[in-house]
């Protein structure tokens, strides 16, 4: 009923109801270039479709209002729009793609498509001049061409066929206007026709026919260049195709070099007649607008000319791109009116050339309508056609869009991008404030200083400059001490130390300093304190005074803590380096908030698992379960406080690899207490908060994209709630939940631990208890399927025993069911046992044998566990591999423990093979039931 009741605008009339998401999408900045942007409304209600990442954005320019329409999941690789300007048809690429219509009236997605064109997606669309029919091409080597009755509810197409490779990549096709049934589609090397005919309309078995024309320079005997874009004639027996050499291909169902009798029939019978040299500058863009062809090119002219190829018009907006569409209003101008027609100053025929009486009115019509022009570098134009005012609607970045930065008093948001342009917004009021270009390089960082005075930029380059922050000029001089692309940039909290990092694992320092009466910034020092990608620095303040302190993390896994106050001139001081992970690692890191006695680092890294720090000693005080959403998270930002009615609630904003969410803290592992949502499905590169809390940006790099989400901390808060109290959601994460046969072996062994610690054949009363010692804690994980490391196992015994220290100082010696269930659940892998990750091993470690698997010499696996990483003793060894094969050799005494040290090294030999596979080591060795 909302699509059969909707009208023209009236998106930006109703009123929005507000969303049960925690975050929802305000704004995007930027939009895919690559795309077309169509005009759906104009004159008093200019209203734009563009496509920002995988949303489909329509923007009243005049109201200053976005609407988003979302479905996608991953990129928009394609979109059309109907003749009325109703129905859009947007497309994804990818295993899973879609394909969806939307009602830009109302904003519904009236149709969906799923697995169109699996494994390749789709690389254009186009739909009939009726609305009825859609065309896909995939994305493929191999192309699929398919035709689709959207209104149907069917999920197969009425007809397809397929393209190899010979045909060049077809990414370009449209319908013939008058007749549905034919349409056209272009590589840069091809033009293929196609006529598709269906029996029943309702049901697959469709025939799909094409044929493909070859040209070269010797078939007219000029350069003909690379395809663009196809059109058909409005006279119905032609079509043409632009080309990079300033030509157009004109294709003729009749060849004139032929005998009537022995032309074939349309499309099959599509013959190159001609090669039309219109200019020099290659053809970008080539429509069909009533009566009249409308061009394109890369000097960003638009050129119109009648039926026969003669100048009507042009136009040339000035300092604008290659052109990468154009899409007219609906609606005229003005009134038709003869006289008016023959007084427009843009209309500019051949000498002695009038247009045909009977398409005089058609080509006023086409001369008489606004346009919207947009073009590869990012720029969208509004040309109004009866004047010299071209109006720069958008002007987005064209390169990556890899920094963003929040104003820490104002509502200010700084975009960077790759292509040197630097834009600062009001994102309350969505209004453009201040711009500056940096020509030649790119931003790669920004950070505005606490007190906001200051924005400093890390550049491609590796120079970094300090502007202020409101005119965007430079305060001092530019630096450049990096030796490769700045990564990171940071102020301390008193603003008098400026940190950066860059590609080449270094940390150098800046200094605010006081010089001839006017404080300026000076190169400090600098040091290679990482030999991997550094992750993140963090400036602080030192827990006994008012001093900043520095912090580094690095994917080598170290945290290094500088000390700024005995650092002088080209000399950083380290004051300590911890590693902080034995095997994953770490992604990032965030100063935790006072929720307790004791003060934390909060780190995140690959394997899904946040830790907490000691902010002094840098010890592990606890590991936990971290958000689990395809990938882990990137960075993390405490978000600025909303509300002081509950001091002590605090809110996680983090990215992953694609995705923007929230997290409740404290961090204890509960699934419920943090949801995210797709940002930017090619890559997440930034993110950053407002000062209130209340907004969240998030940046999309290649995408060049930046999308403002506004934060609704009640919706998530009541997604916790409902997600359960106490020990339900942690019970809901073993295998079977709380009634599951799992939960009742581990508590089988727990109990079990009981026994054996007050001794398994004792005759004395037993102690039941609800708590088991620490010391059990390593052997019921194992038990249960849990393999921890050494060092792992010392994690989980002093996160429970120091955990009270700082409150009771006392050590805490048992621990119970629902603490150890917790434990569990935080320290076990969060993906389960993998495959993947021991056959890396053996690919590091082993070599090719004669049969082309990886394999480890059975001697060197061995010297390798003695000898490498938590090592072995050779009696260790000897006791758990005989144990895990089951072949342990008796000794003749009493006790059923010992064993025979002298026979181990002959059952190891008999019973594992001289070269191990992956697949042995886990199936026959260790008894695993891995999944890939």
């Amino acid at each position: 009923s909302l699509v059969w009741e909707a009208t023209p605008g009236m998106l930006f009339q109703k009123e929005r109801d507000s969303s049960p998401h925690p975050l929802n999408l305000s704004w995007v900045f930027g939009y895919n270039s690559s795309l077309a942007v169509h005009s759906l409304m104009d004159g008093e209600d200019r209203v734009i479709l563009y496509v920002s990442s995988h949303t489909v954005v329509i923007h009243d320019i005049l109201g200053n209002r976005q609407y988003h329409l979302q479905g996608h999941a991953k990129v928009i690789s394609c979109l059309c729009v109907s003749e009325d300007k109703r129905w859009v048809a947007t497309a994804d690429r990818g295993p899973d793609a879609l394909i969806i219509v939307w009602d830009s009236y109302s904003g519904v997605p009236v149709r969906t498509i799923f697995e169109s064109h699996p494994g390749d997606g789709v690389c254009a669309i186009a739909i009939s001049q009726d609305a009825k029919y859609l065309v896909t091409i995939s994305a493929g080597a191999v192309q699929r061409v398919c035709v689709w009755r959207w209104t149907l509810p069917t999920e197969k197409p009425l007809c397809s066929t397929e393209l190899g490779p010979g045909f060049g990549h077809q990414d370009y096709v449209i319908f013939n206007p008058q007749d549905p049934h034919e349409f056209v589609s272009n590589s840069k090397t091809q033009v293929i026709f196609y006529l598709w005919v269906s029996r029943s309309m309702s049901s697959p078995g469709a025939q799909g026919e094409h044929v493909a024309s070859l040209l070269s320079p010797q078939t007219f005997k000029c350069v003909v260049g690379k395809f663009s874009q196809s059109v058909f004639h409005f006279n119905n027996t032609q079509a043409l195709t632009g080309t990079s050499a300033g030509k157009l291909v004109v294709w003729d169902a009749v060849d004139p070099q032929i005998p009537l009798e022995e032309q074939q029939a349309k499309p099959l019978g599509m013959t190159a007649t001609k090669i039309v040299s219109l200019q020099k500058e290659s053809l970008t863009v080539l429509q069909v607008l009533e009566s009249c062809i409308v061009t394109g090119d890369v000097k960003g002219q638009v050129t119109f000319y009648d039926g026969e190829l003669r100048l009507l018009s042009l136009y040339s907006p000035s300092k604008a791109g290659p052109i990468r569409s154009l899409s007219f209003s609906t609606t005229l101008r003005d009134p038709p009116d003869a006289t008016a027609a023959r007084s427009r100053p843009f209309l500019a025929s051949l000498e002695g050339h009038e247009p045909a009486t009977d398409s005089s009115h058609s080509v006023f019509l086409a001369l008489n309508r606004n346009f919207i022009l947009s073009t590869s570098d990012a720029t969208v134009f509004h040309v109004a056609t009866d004047s010299t005012d071209f109006e720069k609607v958008l002007e987005e970045a064209k390169k990556a869009v890899s920094a963003i930065a929040c104003h820490p008093q104002q509502t200010l948001v700084a975009v960077g991008s790759h292509c040197g342009l630097l834009k600062v917004w009001d994102y309350r009021h969505t209004k453009y404030l201040a711009s500056r270009i940096f020509p030649g390089v790119g931003i790669q960082c920004l950070s505005y200083d606490p007190q906001g005075h200051f924005l400093a930029a890390g550049f491609t380059d590796g120079s970094v400059h300090i502007l202020d922050a409101i005119s965007l000029q430079s305060s001092c001089k530019e630096f450049q001490f990096s030796q490769g692309p700045v990564t990171h940039i940071s102020f301390s909290h008193n603003s008098e130390y400026l940190a950066t990092a860059d590609e080449k694992y270094s940390v150098i320092v800046y200094k605010r300093v006081l010089q001839n009466g006017h404080r300026c910034w000076e190169h400090l020092a600098g040091l290679d304190s990482h030999y991997k990608p550094i992750r993140s620095i963090l400036f602080g303040v030192q827990p006994d005074s008012n001093k900043p302190r520095l912090l580094s993390l690095g994917e080598d896994r170290q945290l290094v803590e500088y000390d700024l106050s005995s650092s002088i001139k080209d000399h950083l001081v380290v004051t300590q380096r911890d590693q902080v992970e034995q095997s994953a690692v770490p992604l990032c890191l965030a100063w935790y908030p006072q929720l307790s006695t004791e003060s934390f680092i909060l780190t995140a890294n690959n394997c899904y698992k946040m830790k907490l720090l000691n902010t002094t000693t840098k010890m592990c005080r606890k590991t936990l379960l971290g958000p689990t959403y395809g990938s882990p998270l990137e960075k993390i930002q405490i978000l600025p406080m909303t509300s002081p009615a509950d001091p002590q609630q605090y809110y996680l904003v983090y990215i992953t690899k694609d995705k923007v969410g929230l997290q409740i803290l404290p961090v204890d592992g509960n699934p419920h207490k943090s949801l995210a949502f797709i940002c930017h499905p090619d890559g997440a590169s930034d993110l950053t908060s407002s000062c209130d809390g209340r907004y969240v940006f998030t940046a999309g790099g290649i995408d060049c994209t930046v999308m403002k989400w506004k934060v609704n901390l009640t919706a998530l808060d009541a997604a916790a709630f409902l997600g359960g109290e106490g020990m339900i959601p942690f019970y809901n994460l073993l295998d079977g939940g709380r009634e599951g046969e799992f939960f009742r072996e581990l508590e089988d062994y727990f109990y079990y631990a009981q026994l054996y610690n007050q001794g398994v054949e004792t005759l004395e009363n037993r102690q039941v208890s609800t708590h088991i010692p620490l010391e059990q804690i390593p052997s019921i994980m194992r038990a249960i399927g849990f393999y921890p490391s050494e060092e792992e196992v010392e994690e989980m015994i002093n996160e429970v025993k120091f955990s009270k220290i700082v409150d009771t100082g006392e050590q805490v010696t048992e621990i119970n069911l629902g603490d150890f269930i917790k434990l569990y659940i935080n320290h076990r892998p969060a993906l389960g046992l993998s495959m993947k990750s021991l056959q890396r091993a053996f690919q590091v470690l082993g070599y090719d044998n004669e049969k082309g698997d990886k394999v480890i010499d059975r001697g060197d696996l061995l010297s390798l566990l003695q000898c490498r990483g938590e090592q072995m003793t050779e009696d260790e060894l000897a006791v758990c591999l005989t144990t895990l094969l089951d072949k342990r050799p008796r000794t003749g005494g009493s006790e059923p423990d010992t064993y025979d040290p002298s026979g181990a090294a002959a059952l190891i030999e008999e019973e594992i093979p001289a070269e191990i596979t992956a697949e042995i080591f886990a199936a026959d060795i260790l008894g695993l039931p891995i999944t890939a």
